[in-house]
């Protein structure tokens, strides 16, 4: 999804930077430069912000796009991984944030866009950890906006639903337990997880709605892009009652 934001913005006319964690190994890949950066280690952040600033002199906009996946029984999953899915997907974001806001405010004008999910809107089964860490980048978001605003800042989230990357291959399984008594429905879960990404539509759908946010003067809190389906039910989780909403995903995931 990074990858397609990044080659999107960069032939509609923006200087853009990706960052991994060792650039060493997409050597092939030219589209854009590729800064070293793991957003869990301070030191790390630090040392890619300085380099930009020191190539470019400024940064007028940061997309927090830096996710990993986790799923299993919340009861089964291991209390490191969930500790390590929220350092990327929560504390990473804020880490990038804390560090280009000085800059930003200097400049008096900057943007900055939280890729958080859908999933974030709802505590979904099996997938609860990244649920929470989604949804806690989504309330932060709520809270910063007010926080900067003063200094010409602005900060908005995009949700995205399923689309067709390879974040399922790299996403932590919890593994069922012998005996596990969610054996059954977690497997069932997981394979139509994996179906959902698989039948996802192309990540290019996501860039461009990153392109049309970034042209907003004013730009919205939150925003969303996916298949209807995944839109509408945004539109459920506000309007119907907690139990009804709770009846449609135990039939949706078929628990």
């Amino acid at each position: 999804m990074g990858k397609a934001m990044g080659q999107y913005l960069s032939t509609r006319g923006y200087r853009v930077y990706g960052t991994a964690r060792n650039p060493e190994n997409y050597k092939e890949f030219n589209a854009f430069p590729l800064l070293p950066m793991d957003v869990q280690e301070e030191a790390s952040v630090q040392s890619a912000l300085q380099e930009l600033i020191r190539r470019e002199g400024r940064i007028d906009v940061l997309i927090n796009n830096a996710g990993v996946g986790i799923t299993g029984p919340l009861e089964e999953t291991p209390q490191a991984e969930a500790v390590n899915a929220f350092e990327t997907n929560f504390h990473g974001p804020l880490r990038l944030i804390r560090i280009v806001l000085p800059y930003m405010r200097e400049q008096k004008s900057g943007f900055i866009l939280n890729i958080t999910s859908i999933a974030g809107y709802m505590g979904l089964p099996y997938r609860g950890i990244y649920s929470a860490t989604k949804g806690a980048l989504t309330l932060v978001t709520e809270a910063y906006r007010m926080e900067i605003r003063r200094f010409g800042i602005r900060m908005s989230s995009l949700a995205p639903g399923d689309y067709a990357t390879n974040i399922a291959s790299r996403r932590f399984h919890t593994p069922a337990l012998k005996g596990s008594p969610y054996a059954d429905s977690y497997g069932e879960s997981l394979r139509l997880m994996d179906e959902h990404v698989d039948q996802g539509k192309d990540p290019a759908e996501v860039a461009s709605k990153v392109y049309k946010i970034l042209q907003k003067k004013n730009p919205k809190v939150h925003y969303s892009v996916g298949s209807p389906l995944q839109r509408f039910s945004l539109v459920l989780k506000r309007i119907l009652p907690d139990k009804i909403y709770e009846r449609l995903l135990l039939n949706h995931y078929k628990l």
